[in-house]
Order: structure tokens, then C-alpha cells, then sequence
């Protein structure tokens, strides 16, 4: 169990950048413990309240009792270093030192599509959920759907993924096992049993106060390959999500709408400013993170040499 990984979490101060530079920089959690004071100050630029807080074994104590939680609530830490964290979350400069998890934990290593929008849908983005992440099932069907578990087009297409046998992954702001908005525990139990996961970065100690929800959109697009923009404002959380991925080097893509809409008026300005692929269905999806040629080249038939004539047999047992 990742004893140390979730010390580091606790240690005063540090910050989720803090903890993740120093796993990159030392290599593990464990190593960071075991440094020195000069490998911390001199070598890792620490302050010395970091630097006293680390070599007292800050977070220790914690740490423990963070374990014992996860054991009887059913809830699976996994620290930066398992193979079982996602790898596209660990290439970003801000990943959270643990991550905790409910349901199939192996899911977060597959091909990942993110789908935001807006809380207050409408039936043009209902529809364009559940047409969307069925045509992409179709075109791409090992997809993994990953979204925020919210009312309006984050529950559309968890509902649209259960619907078309896609397996979905849920990103929380709150500490697992509880499912917020309380609403959809019944789906989120649903699409778990099919295969699926919740996830979140915060611990049981964590004081819920509402600020955790842009922090957790990093994660939304962080872990994907691509986030799409299904319907939003010109404002909201969906764009900060968009903005995650854009500043990941990730594909950001957007349903427009019509003009007049104020729902879709921040996919449509995305499209506009040139920070955001206009999609119109799965396909286009599959197109824009370029699985469709991964797939047509593992699905390539191998085909059979056609017989040569009299004349090129002549002709190759010259070279003989």
C-alpha cells in the first residue's frame, strides 16, 4: 500500500505541484523520506519548514489512518509510481501524488474520452451525448468515456455510455466511496458493475467547501486523450476543462450550435478562436485523435500472394 505516497499528500504546505515534483525529482515517495536534509534543500530547492516537515516524517500518522479508511470502505489508492495510474494523468506537471478509486481500476490505463458541458442541457445537447458516445463506441470499441458525474451533459453521456455498452469513468470532487450528486448513485453503481470506475484525488480528512471542482477538472483532462466540448455557455466549468487540455498538449474539440444559443455559445467560440476541432459525430472523434487508422492498420487483412503465371516463373528461375 502506498503508505508514503499519501504522507506526502499531508504534508503542509507542499501542494500538489510540490508533491509531484518532488516524485519526479527524487523518484518515488519512498526516496523522498529517506533524502537527506541537503538533498531536500540544496538539491530539491525545499524551503525549511518543508524540509523540517519531511525529516520528522510529517503526514506519517495520517497516512495510516487514510489506509485503514480505504480498507474498509472498499476504496483502492494508487500512488504516481503503480503501473495501475493512468499514464496520460502522469505526464502532466500537476498530477496528484495518489489517486483513490472504486470499481475496475485497470480501466484507466485504456483509450480515454472526456465529454463536458454545461449543467443546464438541453435537448440538443442530450441528443448530441447519446449520439456522440454511441457512434464513437461504434467506431472506437474498446472507448473508455470519462466525464464528471454532474447533472446535465456530464450524467447524459455516463447514461449514453451504459446505454451503448462503453465502459465510463467518473471523476469526483468529493472523497470516494460517496457518490455526489447523491442522484446518480444508482447510475454510478450501474456502470461500476459493468467495468467501470469512480475516481478522486481527495482523501476522507479532506473539509469539503465547493473549491474542488476546477481542480478536479484537471483530472477530466488529464487523464484523456481529448476532451469534448458538447454544450456550454460562454462561461463555465467545461471551458476550464477545455483550457486543462489545451495547456496538456491534449485534443480539444467542440459541438457548435446555432448562434442564437446561448448554450452552445462558448463550443461556438472555441471553434471560432481556433481552440477547439469542430465534431460532428463519433467518427469525427475517432479522426481527430487518429484511432481510426490505428484501428484500420490492426484490422488489415493479410492477404494472400496471387499465383504467378508461366511467364513470371520463367522469368524468376533465371535468378536462381
Amino acid at each position: 500500500m502506498p503508505l508514503k505516497d499519501i504522507a506526502l499528500t499531508f504534508v503542509p504546505q507542499l501542494g500538489t505541484r510540490g508533491a509531484a515534483y518532488l516524485i519526479n525529482y527524487f523518484g518515488s515517495a519512498e526516496a523522498v523520506y529517506a533524502a537527506s536534509k541537503d538533498e531536500l534543500t540544496q538539491g530539491a530547492m525545499l524551503r525549511d519548514d518543508a524540509v523540517r516537515n519531511i525529516l520528522n516524517g510529517c503526514g506519517m500518522r495520517e497516512a495510516e489512518r487514510e489506509l485503514a479508511y480505504c480498507r474498509k470502505n472498499g476504496v483502492v489508492p494508487i500512488a504516481s509510481t503503480s503501473p495501475l495510474y493512468p499514464r496520460l494523468l502522469r505526464e502532466t506537471d500537476d498530477f496528484p501524488a495518489v489517486l483513490y478509486a472504486c470499481g475496475n481500476v485497470e480501466v484507466l490505463n485504456t483509450r480515454m474520452v472526456s465529454f463536458v458541458g454545461t449543467r443546464k442541457m438541453s435537448s440538443y445537447g442530450q441528443l448530441m451525448c447519446e449520439r456522440l458516445v454511441s457512434e464513437l463506441k461504434e467506431a472506437v470499441p474498446d472507448v473508455t468515456i470519462v466525464s464528471g458525474l454532474a447533472f446535465g451533459v456530464d450524467g447524459a453521456c455516463h447514461r449514453a455510455a451504459i446505454a451503448c455498452g462503453a465502459t465510463t469513468v467518473a471523476v469526483l470532487a468529493n472523497p470516494l466511496p460517496t457518490i455526489l450528486p447523491s442522484a446518480h448513485e444508482r447510475m454510478a453503481a450501474e456502470f461500476i458493475s459493468r467495468g467501470g470506475a469512480i475516481v478522486s484525488e481527495l482523501s476522507s480528512q479532506t473539509k469539503q467547501n465547493g473549491r474542488y471542482f476546477i481542480p478536479r477538472n484537471r483530472l477530466i483532462a488529464g487523464m484523456s486523450a481529448g476532451t469534448v466540448v458538447v454544450e456550454s455557455p460562454e462561461s463555465g466549468g467545461s471551458l476550464s476543462t477545455a483550457a486543462f487540455a489545451d495547456g496538456y498538449g491534449r485534443t480539444v474539440m467542440a459541438v457548435p450550435g446555432r448562434v442564437t444559443d446561448s448554450n452552445s455559445r462558448g463550443c461556438n467560440l472555441l471553434i471560432r478562436n481556433r481552440k477547439a476541432q469542430i465534431v460532428l459525430s463519433g467518427r469525427d472523434i475517432a479522426n481527430e485523435l487518429m484511432w481510426d487508422l490505428e484501428l484500420e492498420a490492426v484490422e488489415e487483412p493479410t492477404r494472400e500472394p496471387l499465383p504467378l503465371t508461366d511467364d513470371e516463373s520463367r522469368l524468376l528461375a533465371l535468378f536462381d
